[in-house]
């Protein structure tokens, strides 16, 4: 008999802190401001931060990519193709799902354990 219990994994809050820290140094190097959300294995917010010369719009942006990649386990960017394949296309009415670049899954151990999501808009400066 199987266990009635499902165990998983996902990422602590100090985990997101810290991977929030080392995301926006990242992107100061490259010459961009950015909006940064990590989300739990679950999609759930764990970590949010917004630069001051961000758009607001880029916070639901790079929130849903996040919950995007945790949702699925895969890239934002894949669902580009995805898309173009009448039985997944209905999937793009979904209010969250977000098939545009700038999500990622977080995998720890081959675990997925959260998404990240990065936003900076068209409009803002940067390479």
């Amino acid at each position: 008999m199987t266990s009635p219990v499902v165990t998983t994994a996902t990422i602590s809050l100090e985990a997101a802190q810290t991977l929030l820290g080392e995301t926006r140094r990242a992107c100061a190097a490259r010459g961009f401001a950015a909006t940064i959300a990590i989300t739990d294995a679950g999609g759930h917010l764990r970590a949010f931060e917004r630069a001051d010369t961000a758009p607001f719009l880029n916070a639901s942006v790079a929130i849903d990519k996040a919950w995007t990649a945790a949702s699925f386990g895969m890239a934002t960017h894949q669902w580009n193709q995805y898309m173009a394949e009448p039985a997944v296309a209905p999937l793009a009415h979904h209010p969250r799902m977000m098939p545009v670049g700038g999500g990622v899954p977080i995998i720890h151990q081959g675990r997925l354990v959260g998404g990240i999501g990065i936003s900076r808009g068209h409009l803002c400066p940067g390479p």
